[in-house]
């Protein structure tokens, strides 16, 4: 467990929040809160209003609660995310590299989506899905998803083959912006087309 994970831990309910965005977690880090800031409050701002028995056992029940939050946190804290394949996403992967090698744009495609429902922490499947897309001249998509990447814990080793995809796709919509109109043109003709279809 890394030293800043465990930190979480001095809160009841942050490492279930904060490291899985729980929102039970949530609610147990807020109602703690609440029953610290009414500690506070007791002991050195309504100190006229409330006995001091009355504080006593508000500082003990926040006590506790902390204690128990906090060894029950100990026994089930979050392990961080693993980014591994295993063997069906590896092949997977390995399919897709190849049909993306050979264009076969939407084989390749397939495979990726197969593989980002499976493992969605897959930092190279989505860098191969952002490439394949803006090889496609799907540069909205693309962009959208090689941010989306970066931003991610998954992007972190990626960042420089991010950076360089975003890159390429601002420099084609900057030489060629006339095209980029054209295809966004074409695609909304295709979606109304394909609504009225329907």
């Amino acid at each position: 467990m890394s030293f800043l994970r465990s930190l979480t831990l001095l809160w009841p309910g942050l490492p279930w929040a904060w490291l899985r965005g729980s929102w039970a977690g949530l609610i147990l880090a807020t109602a703690f809160a609440i029953c610290l800031n009414l500690c506070i409050m007791t002991a050195w701002i309504w100190t006229d209003f409330i006995e001091l028995e009355m504080t006593f056992g508000i500082w003990a029940a926040t006590a506790i609660i902390w204690t128990v939050s906090t060894v029950s946190a100990m026994s089930t804290f979050p392990q961080p995310l693993m980014n591994y394949r295993d063997d069906v996403t590896e092949k997977l992967f390995i399919d897709a590299r190849d049909a993306y090698l050979a264009r076969d744009w939407l084989r390749a495609e397939t495979k990726l989506q197969t593989i980002l429902n499976l493992s969605p922490t897959d930092g190279e499947a989505q860098l191969l899905l952002g490439t394949l897309l803006r090889r496609v001249s799907r540069f909205q998509e693309a962009r959208k998803a090689l941010e989306r990447l970066a931003r991610s814990d998954a992007g972190k080793l990626w960042a420089h083959a991010i950076d360089r995809e975003l890159l390429l796709i601002t420099q084609k919509n900057q030489a060629h912006p006339e095209e980029t109109d054209h295809d966004l043109a074409e695609a909304s003709h295709l979606g109304a087309n394909h609504q009225k279809a329907a």
